[in-house]
């Protein structure tokens, strides 16, 4: 006998928009997390499925002398390179969404009524198509800035850099089935966030 499909609802927002929070609360209310950031780690971790490739294409300069992969060289060439970017998501997209179907499929063995498929670049990556809808975190511009500063110890101008280079927040807002502000107390997102995981489970039944 099969097992029910989940209902499955892609999570996604910029930087600094408290994504990764919202995931957790989210699991506390029952939902499976399937984290699209833990995965690529994993892959890139020694021994991972992604470094031959990535040795492969940007060779021993983008790892340590022990075979680890160097994430802050790896950053540098990537980083304000589009075809060195779009070389590297080549190799660990795939890859993290073959697994991410792979864990769908346990989660709806183990009975989970909704999955949240955690993915930053839910739709450059065109993921969203594996969603029964789509829910997008966002703040405005200078308070996204503000946060990736006091996170990360960046530079504000670093810290831009970082913002500009992904989706617009209008544009990704626009392509969500729901977009939520997070600058606002976090009981009242909270609250938004339970209300759209109560519809959803309605749905999913």
């Amino acid at each position: 006998m099969l097992a029910n499909k989940p209902y499955v609802i892609g999570l996604t927002g910029g930087i600094g928009c408290g994504k990764s929070e919202a995931a957790k609360y989210l699991k506390t209310l029952g939902a499976a997390h399937l984290d699209a950031d833990e995965i690529s780690r994993q892959l890139t971790a020694p021994g991972g499925a992604a470094l031959p490739e990535i040795r492969r294409v940007f060779g021993e300069a983008a790892f340590n002398e022990d075979g680890s992969l160097d994430r802050a060289s790896i950053g540098r060439l990537v980083f304000g390179n589009e075809p060195a970017r779009r070389a590297l998501e080549g190799i660990i997209h795939p890859l993290v969404q073959r697994e991410m179907l792979t864990r769908m499929d346990e989660a709806a063995m183990n009975g989970a009524a909704v999955v949240i498929l955690d993915v930053p670049l839910l739709f450059e990556t065109g993921m969203d198509a594996l969603c029964d809808e789509t829910w997008t975190l966002y703040v405005e511009r200078d308070r996204q800035i503000e946060r990736v500063v006091t996170r990360d110890g960046l530079t504000r101008e670093e810290a831009a850099a970082r913002v500009d280079s992904q989706m617009p927040t209008e544009q990704r807002n626009a392509r969500a089935t729901h977009a939520v502000n997070t600058d606002q107390p976090i009981d009242r997102t909270r609250a938004e966030l339970e209300a759209l995981f109560r519809a959803a489970l309605k749905k999913a039944e």
